[in-house]
């Protein structure tokens, strides 16, 4: 043994030693003069009085006090090693003679504890000292053989320089910047990985006092019994309870009789086994971070993850101090690897770093710096453990409300939680996950309108119909806001549902309540197939009365208006009745629609007109409701009130007010058309927003077919327009040239275009009229549109146009004027001798045969001239009876009785007039068809020859035909039927 102890260390006084650390120049020699050295015995004496140290110090209660007879209890065991081990310090009594003095005047320090806070300012200063000092001597020990012995030595020496008399929390922070393995160092030379892994695999020395001699394992909750052994308490209370005979209980280890069976906690020990541990744990925290930070091989990230999940299992606070050094964002780095196994390791630790966190730091700190969307691309992996380490860690996430508030924000991520939780075949595993992480997201209300867009309903329905007032209206809004989908199934389940809480919200709730109920009840209404259920509700005469009876004064909310718009929804859906307008016996189908058509007018409000307009407009599709309204209209002036709506700023308001005169103009067509031209800017404000490059609006498409179904004998409004021709003209070719015909508004747009052209047709007995139609040639141009074969409206107008034009051919046609040959004096000498015949100079001009005069398509309008004849004729192969009809109109204007009918017949038998006539007789049975298709084949019976009439009589199904109509026929197409037949016999 090379330990040896002085004897001379109690005749010491107390004040000698507070001499030597107040700094007196003398100490030095007090320490020289120690020369006796003590035996073994002595080493015992000094681990008594460390003992009676540690017990003054937790007698304090003092967080400080406790950590200094920490200190002194990791000395004594120092003390133990150097007397049990072989060591080789150079200096080993002046290192125990330090150590003894300073254990010493801390004791008498200890005793002196009273309870003047000056007196114990004056101690703490002391104490501060003393450790201080043996800090040095501690440092002033050598390296040795043995490298455990040296670092623990070292570590107890850094913690006693570490500390001071502060607040605790500065104490512990010192701790964790001063640690025992300077864990920076290694970071700075993370390109050496055998470096890294000795650091990871290095674990401070243990003493052999942390062991149970019982157990052989480190003691978590160590006692002391009698004999002054430390012993688990688990392990030597089985021990006592071996014993039938208390009197024969034995100590294990000493094999001395123990009279009391008295425990007495070793919190010294305990304290120093805890901050033992916790060094380590932090040190191969600190360790697995360095080997996470650098670019290690996989086994290395690998092995760093693994001894960090096994920290957190270990013990709880190891997650707090993972967290609080940044290993959360390494393992957000390391989760945008590919690899298989590092992902399930990330995952895995992260779902470990949220555990147990009450506060949810951990949760809200994954949160912030892990990339949501890479956790969330994993739920679709096909690897069934990375997928379930995904929803394991989103599971304890969702427990965050910071998560639930931030997760909704992530493209996709409830939409995937909602796919899976559907999803055929369903896996239990990940349905029951999915269910509890979305019934967590329910917490924020914007999570819950997510899932309702995914078509995830019923945590909307739920907290709709069960939620507290704030939740209800909250939930009110977003079914305000949100489409219902195309499952007609889902959508009528969810209809049906809140429907009723939403009728009731409306009629009875308050103001807030009413808002909300309204909005939401107008994005049902909105999609027509929910019409029918709102209708089987009964809502429809209740909106009425909402409408046109009820009145809340200073209402924020215009409920007139938002109830009118749901009644217009309704409607147009086409699920409304009549009789579900109903409301009782005072609200009359004629109070109704008088009230709207008198509130119709600008001093209304936008909205309101707009809605009452749409109304009105679905009730002009009902015999009896048209009947109703085209009375109250003529009763009063509502003419004027709806062309006056063309000119207010709101385009929809515009919109709906000129679909209304649409349907108007069949009946009170010139009214309207006098009232437009009266009104200011108009017609011309219709058309001063046509498009030239760009595809037309809903408004220019409406505009310009309501000046098109005006009736077009209207000479007022046809000079109003006079000018606009050449813009129309050129609109209408570039439409066709840009391919906007084929816009969602083109098509309407162009046949409102060609529609105004044709009513000029209907006024060539004007002359400014007829000029216009032949400087713009209107016969070629019909004609070239005749075939416009993509709208059946645009051929049936330009038949009508052709049919106008036509009609006048008869009077327009010149006779044959004989022109005389102009020729140079010369000349006519020269012929004059030659020809005895005077007839040899006339010229002359030839004659239409139809029309018995000089005819072109430009300047008389000769559809013959114009090569429209074949074109008519193929109309007749139309499906549509409007086409074929005035397709029929326009041939007939060349049967007149006043045209060459032998000609006219002539050239349409070999356009083959008869094999389309019989086509349209048999295609159609409308009886104004088949009058103006017997019409023309009485012409061509009695004027053609007999291969015509040939061709006619073997029509079996014609004769068939005429039969029939003349036995149930009437008035004038019996006649003709009956003539036909005289003819074919």
């Amino acid at each position: 043994m090379y330990i040896t102890f002085l004897t001379a260390i109690d005749d010491v006084t107390k004040g000698d030693r507070l001499t030597f650390f107040s700094g007196n120049s003398n100490s030095y020699d007090w320490f020289s003069s120690m020369k006796n050295i003590s035996s073994a015995s002595d080493v015992k004496s000094l681990l008594v009085v460390i003992s009676e140290i540690i017990n003054l110090s937790l007698v304090t209660q003092n967080d400080n006090f406790i950590t200094i007879g920490c200190y002194f209890y990791r000395v004594s065991l120092v003390i133990k090693e150097l007397e049990t081990s072989e060591n080789t310090q150079p200096n080993p009594a002046e290192i125990l003679l330090s150590l003894s003095d300073c254990v010493y005047i801390a004791k008498d320090l200890f005793s002196s504890i009273t309870i003047s806070d000056s007196e114990v300012q004056t101690t703490m200063k002391q104490l501060e000292k003393v450790i201080k000092h043996m800090g040095e001597v501690l440092n002033s020990i050598k390296s040795s053989s043995e490298e455990y012995f040296h670092h623990a030595v070292q570590s107890l020496a850094k913690d006693i320089n570490g500390f001071s008399f502060k607040t605790i929390e500065e104490v512990r922070h010192v701790q964790k910047e001063n640690d025992l393995y300077a864990i920076q160092d290694f970071e700075s030379s993370t390109d050496d990985e055998r470096e890294t892994t000795h650091v990871m695999n290095y674990i401070e020395p243990l003493y052999a006092a942390f062991f149970c001699p019982l157990t052989n394992k480190i003691m978590n909750d160590p006692v002391t019994i009698e004999t002054g052994v430390t012993y688990e308490r688990i392990a030597i209370t089985e021990w006592f309870e071996k014993f039938g005979n208390p009197d024969d209980i034995i100590c294990p280890k000493t094999g001395v009789k123990i009279n009391s069976r008295t425990l007495n906690r070793n919190i010294a020990l305990m304290e120093t086994i805890k901050q033992w541990e916790e060094r380590n744990e932090q040190a191969s925290i600190k360790a697995a971070k360095s080997a996470l930070s650098v670019a290690s091989s996989k086994p290395k990230i690998l092995e760093a993850l693994h001894n960090l999940q096994l920290l957190c299992r270990t013990k709880e606070y190891n997650a707090v101090e993972m967290r609080s050094i940044g290993i959360i964002p390494l393992l957000a780095t390391i989760l945008k690897h590919e690899d298989r196994d590092l992902t399930v390791g990330t995952l895995e630790l992260l779902r470990q770093l949220t555990e147990n966190d009450d506060e949810d730091e951990g949760k809200n700190m994954i949160a912030t710096t892990v990339d949501l969307s890479q956790v969330i691309k994993h739920l679709t992996s096909r690897v069934e453990y990375i997928k379930h380490s995904a929803l394991l860690l989103l599971v304890e996430l969702s427990k965050s409300s910071y998560f639930c508030d931030k997760f909704g924000s992530v493209t996709g991520g409830i939409f995937m939680l909602i796919n899976l939780k559907y999803r055929q075949p369903a896996d239990a595993f990940v349905s029951a996950k999915v269910d509890e992480i979305v019934k967590n997201l329910e917490r924020s209300p914007s999570n819950i309108k997510i899932m309702a867009e995914n078509g995830h309903w019923q945590p909307l329905l739920h907290h709709f119909l069960e939620g507290d007032e704030e939740m209800k209206m909250e939930m009110g809004r977003y079914l305000g806001e949100i489409f219902l989908g195309h499952d007609d199934e889902m959508k009528g389940y969810v209809i049906e549902t809140v429907s009723p809480v939403l009728t009731k919200m409306v009629f009875y709730g308050n103001t807030s309540a009413r808002n909300v109920a309204f909005k939401a009840l107008k994005q049902i209404s909105s999609h027509p197939e929910n019409g029918k259920i709102l209708v089987n509700l009964g809502i429809a005469s209740k909106l009425i009365d909402e409408v046109l009876e009820r009145t809340v004064y200073n209402e924020p909310v215009n409920s007139k208006a938002e109830a009118a718009a749901i009644l217009a929804n309704m409607l147009e859906s086409g699920s409304v009745q009549l009789n579900d307008l109903q409301t009782d016996h005072k609200m009359s189908l004629d109070y109704i629609i008088y009230n709207m058509i008198k509130r119709v007018r600008n001093s209304t409000p936008d909205d309101l007109n707009i809605n009452f307009v749409r109304i009105l407009l679905c009730l002009m599709k009902f015999p009896k409701t048209q009947d109703i309204i085209v009375s109250v209209v003529e009763e009063g002036d509502a003419c004027t009130n709806i062309i006056e709506l063309f000119n207010n700023p709101n385009e929809e308001l515009q919109v709906v007010s000129i679909m209304f005169s649409v349907a108007l103009s069949p009946f009170f067509g010139h009214i309207l058309a006098d009232r437009l031209c009266k009104t200011r800017g108009q017609p011309q404000a219709l058309l001063n927003e046509l498009p030239e490059t760009t595809e037309p609006t809903e408004k220019q498409a409406v505009s310009v077919n309501f000046l098109a179904k005006l009736p077009h004998e209207n000479l007022a409004l046809n000079l109003a327009l006079f000018n606009t021709v050449p813009s129309f003209l050129r609109k209408l070719h570039q439409v066709q040239r840009s391919g906007a015909r084929m816009s969602k508004y083109g098509g309407a747009y162009l046949e409102g275009l060609v529609g105004i052209l044709v009513r000029f047709t209907s006024t060539l007995y004007e002359h400014q009229f007829l000029a216009l139609a032949r400087t713009y040639s209107f016969t070629t141009l019909f004609t070239e549109l005749l075939m416009n074969t993509f709208s059946d409206e645009i051929q049936k107008l330009s038949a009508n146009g052709l049919e106008n034009l036509s009609s006048k051919t008869v009077t327009l046609s010149k006779p044959q004027q004989i022109k005389k040959r102009k020729f140079k004096k010369l000349r006519k000498l020269y012929l004059q001798k030659c020809f005895s015949f005077a007839s040899r100079n006339l010229e002359i001009t030839p004659s239409c045969p139809v029309h018995k005069g000089v005819c072109s398509s430009q300047e008389t309008f000769c559809l013959v001239e114009a090569k429209a004849v074949e074109k008519l004729l193929t109309c007749f192969e139309h499906s549509n009876i409007q086409v074929v009809e005035a397709a029929l109109s326009a041939i007939c204007t060349l049967l007149d009785e006043r045209v060459d009918l032998d000609s006219s017949v002539s050239i349409l038998i070999q356009e083959k007039a008869i094999h389309h006539v019989l086509h349209v007789i048999k295609a159609h049975k409308n009886e104004s068809l088949r009058q103006k298709a017997f019409w023309i084949l009485e012409k061509l019976l009695m004027q053609g020859d007999v291969n015509s009439t040939s061709e006619i009589s073997q029509d079996k199904f014609l004769r068939a035909t005429l039969v029939n109509v003349l036995h149930y026929g009437n008035g004038d197409i019996r006649l003709m039927a009956e003539k036909i037949l005289r003819n074919l016999t």
